[in-house]
């Protein structure tokens, strides 16, 4: 597949990194000169330099024969521009673009992105997507990772284990024999830093991280099995009223669980835009550094806070602050991926990538056929793939057993019918059958082509 990638920041590199890794014909356009250097100098990638908009530009990056366009620049409207010209000049059949400001968004004026108007087939709101992994971490708050698959039915658990976990120094295989009707499968295990997929025989410590597959109905369980309380916070202070705050206080004002919110933000007219959008959520113009501050939105009652201003370094020493004044667990957003390994000696229990949220958002949209999902693992370093089987597939009607899976990936559900199954050797995979599939990113290519993605792509 022939794919330009406009924008050679931080997301556009990493969509080059994972495309090109997947021996796709990848060419990366930018005005930086140095951005398109640093792309073809560590990718397998060909580089333009010059904007992305400008039809002269988007020939000479191949235009006239790509499949596929994703528009990342840092400019919404350039985003926009680039997609029309590439409908409209060179008939690209695909066209993805990264849109920030929200009203862009309003449902009201859909009929922008049809393709007599604007013609953008996907659009990626990063700050929709952060919200939703913001409330994904708030739902699950004893995990570092959490992301749902299978139509909802089966959720991928990221779970820092502690010298409290019960079943330390156990092999995993010894785990299935003791919990025989638990549908929960450890796919993957980060030990001082290197991440691998497990072997039976393997043993899990104190300080892994663990990736762990689990039927929805006994996602409570699994936690408890791994030391984990599984309680959902039900009063959150969320510092950050932009739109990723603001996203988050809708959706729990909207949640059946009655969770009680408050808003600390510390730009006057932003937190009054907050308070008018919201209904029964508090906000406190302030600052979420300010012990006042905190003490007025009740931190020291609160079961969470999320920091999620437009600062790293405000939401980690927000989220230091916070839990110092007692707050039960501080979620924060983290922009820099090097400021992550911060996270445990500060005391900061999750965090939430915007980067990795929407390179996983739009990988979902790149991988057409029979992959229903994509959920990019840590800084890159592995992926979850959701698909359906083909009856032209080679594990199309062979048991797990038989099937020879590269090294690092593993399944860590099926999906049989309305039916979400725990896999094991004996299980026998069918045409239509739904699978969720951990692959370290080295072995995603082999994955992908057991799965027969690439005959089905358009």
């Amino acid at each position: 597949m022939k794919v330009i990638i406009c924008g050679a920041g931080q997301v556009g590199w990493q969509i080059a990194r994972h495309l090109s890794g997947e021996n796709n014909d990848v060419t990366v356009v930018d005005n930086n000169p140095d951005l398109v250097h640093r792309a073809t100098d560590t990718l397998d990638v060909q580089g333009i330099t010059g904007h992305a908009s400008y039809p002269d530009v988007l020939d000479r990056a191949g235009a006239r024969d790509a499949d596929m366009i994703i528009a990342a620049t840092f400019s919404d409207e350039v985003n926009m521009v680039t997609c029309q010209v590439a409908h409209s000049i060179f008939a690209v059949p695909r066209k993805i673009a990264r849109l920030r400001a929200q009203n862009y968004l309003t449902a009201v004026y859909s009929d922008l992105y049809r393709r007599e108007h604007l013609p953008v087939d996907v659009v990626i709101s990063p700050e929709r997507e952060v919200a939703r992994a913001a409330l994904r971490r708030l739902a699950s708050p004893s995990t570092f990772d959490t992301e749902s698959f299978l139509g909802g039915q089966a959720r991928l658990l990221g779970i820092k284990l502690d010298e409290s976990c019960p079943v330390l120094n156990t092999p995993l295989k010894q785990l299935s024999e003791l919990f025989s009707t638990l549908r929960a499968i450890v796919v993957g295990v980060r030990r001082e830093g290197s991440l691998f997929a497990p072997e039976p025989g393997d043993q899990l410590f104190a300080g892994d991280e663990i990736y762990v597959f689990t039927h929805e109905e006994d996602g409570a369980r699994t936690l408890e099995i791994f030391g984990k309380p599984a309680k959902r916070p039900e009063r959150v202070v969320i510092i950050g009223g932009g739109n990723v705050g603001l996203g988050v206080a809708r959706e729990l004002e909207k949640s059946a669980s009655r969770v009680r919110a408050r808003v600390i933000e510390k730009s006057r007219a932003q937190a009054e835009r907050a308070a008018d959008a919201l209904s029964r959520t508090i906000v406190l113009n302030g600052d979420g550094l300010d012990i006042d501050i905190l003490r007025e939105a009740g931190v020291e009652r609160a079961d969470a806070v999320l920091c999620v201003s437009d600062d790293d370094k405000t939401n980690l020493l927000a989220s230091v602050r916070a839990k110092s004044a007692g707050a039960g667990m501080a979620i924060a957003l983290v922009n820099d991926p090097t400021m992550v390994q911060l996270m445990e000696p500060l005391g900061i229990d999750a965090f939430v990538n915007p980067r990795a949220t929407t390179v996983s958002s739009i990988l979902r949209h790149v991988r057409h056929g029979r992959v229903r999902g994509v959920y990019s693992i840590g800084d890159a370093e592995a992926e979850v793939i959701e698909a359906q089987v083909l009856s032209t597939s080679p594990i199309a009607g062979r048991e797990l057993r038989h099937i020879d899976l590269p090294e690092g990936a593993l399944i860590g559900a099926v999906r049989k019918g309305d039916k979400v199954i725990r896999p094991s050797g004996s299980t026998r995979l069918e045409e239509g059958d739904m699978v969720a599939i951990f692959a370290l990113a080295k072995d995603v290519p082999e994955v992908e082509a057991l799965l027969r993605v690439s005959v089905d792509f358009f």
